[in-house]
């Protein structure tokens, strides 16, 4: 396991009246691609501008590689920023905007054409040195205030919303890329956004963030599949979020029917909440011919879906469908590569593995801060 390149301990920042984060503590591991994910205001921006020494704790420090740098200015912390506005000089060439940085820290020229040569190679843009920022594509000209960044050598790349401007094909790419920078360079990466899907894509590590807390911190197949509370759940991908009560262990009764579940330890008779993803929600045709006496009577509670419902809406999104089924009295979301027609009736059942039970937050301070019980 890679050891921790960053601590931030009891972190808490305000601006005026407004506490945009509250004792937060986070460790970052070296060589780690980790993403700050959350909605606007969150706090995200402001955690990466500490790390940065944009800004200053009121209260925590931050460590780095074992030292206090807290109060350190920007310019002297082994770490460089790529923003959202690419900040490239317009007056200077492509070659002169890479080498700013070196100059100013005095580098021979040698070394300064060397460094040049190198980064426009790592970014695919080798032919693009006599160039000047305005010939250039978004993408590309975000690919520049990389390499800008990574010549320096920084120990941490912090990247703020870097493909925010960029439309979906061109961030797509910028995705990859990234992802192929961050295994060639071996340095660890701090990346800001409120785009899930990017973070999925991208990331080691996902910290969700929501009013100043981290709600969760895992891999993105733990973010997604197990998720902590219904934040997390609701802001990552599409869920289904229902109010259900878990009767014992492993078994919930979600909208008035009984589901085994494989979740333990959440007491009796105590009310929960439901996530299953529209993915994982099966359902099979109920013909008309079949009465309501004979769903009832089956002696396989499977045989006609543990609960039955109409689809109300139907899109096709190109590899899926996306449905709307009424059940229950709860409009169910649901992911299928197989049509089933707006009027259908059928029936719903979810894997036990594909329920996931979470806590009842008992306050909106708890709901905030993403505390269980």
């Amino acid at each position: 396991m890679s050891k921790h390149l960053i601590d931030l301990q009891n972190i808490s920042k305000s601006f005026g009246n407004q506490l945009v984060l509250d004792e937060m503590n986070l460790y970052i591991r070296e060589n780690e691609f980790l993403t700050l994910l959350g909605p606007s205001g969150c706090g995200k921006t402001t955690t990466l501008r500490i790390i940065g020494g944009f800004e200053t704790p009121d209260v925590g420090k931050v460590i780095f590689d074992g030292v206090d740098i807290t109060k350190l200015a920007p310019n002297k912390r082994q770490l460089n920023t790529v923003f959202q506005k690419y900040a490239l000089f317009t007056h200077m060439t492509i070659a002169e905007n890479i080498a700013f940085g070196l100059k100013i820290k005095k580098k021979s020229k040698s070394y300064i054409d060397d460094k040049i040569k190198y980064a426009l190679k790592l970014v695919n843009l080798e032919d693009y040195g006599n160039r000047y920022p305005d010939s250039l594509s978004g993408g590309q000209q975000q690919r520049i205030a990389i390499a800008r960044a990574i010549v320096n050598e920084p120990k941490v790349l912090l990247l703020d919303e870097p493909l925010g401007a960029l439309d979906l094909k061109l961030r797509q790419d910028m995705q990859y890329e990234l992802i192929r920078l961050k295994k060639e360079l071996g340095i660890t990466f701090i990346y800001v956004t409120h785009d899930q899907e990017e973070a999925l894509t991208m990331s080691d590590t996902i910290v969700v963030m929501n009013q100043g807390y981290i709600q969760q911190i895992g891999t993105p197949e733990m973010i997604y599949n197990e998720p902590e509370n219904a934040f997390v759940a609701d802001f990552i991908g599409d869920s289904n979020i229902i109010s259900s009560t878990m009767i014992r262990d492993e078994l919930v009764e979600i909208l008035g029917v009984k589901f085994p579940c494989v979740d333990k330890g959440f007491g009796e008779n105590k009310p929960v909440d439901v996530v299953i993803r529209p993915e994982d929600v099966e359902m099979i045709v109920i013909p008309e011919s079949v009465t309501e006496e004979e769903i009832a009577s089956a002696n396989d509670p499977t045989r006609f879906g543990r609960i039955q419902g109409v689809v109300t809406h139907l899109i096709f999104k190109g590899v899926h469908y996306e449905m709307e089924v009424m059940a229950n009295g709860f409009e169910w979301l649901v992911h299928s590569t197989s049509m089933f027609a707006v009027g259908q009736k059928v029936g719903i059942n979810v894997d036990p593995f594909n329920i996931q039970i979470m806590n009842k937050p008992e306050s909106e301070d708890e709901e905030a801060a993403g505390v269980e019980e």
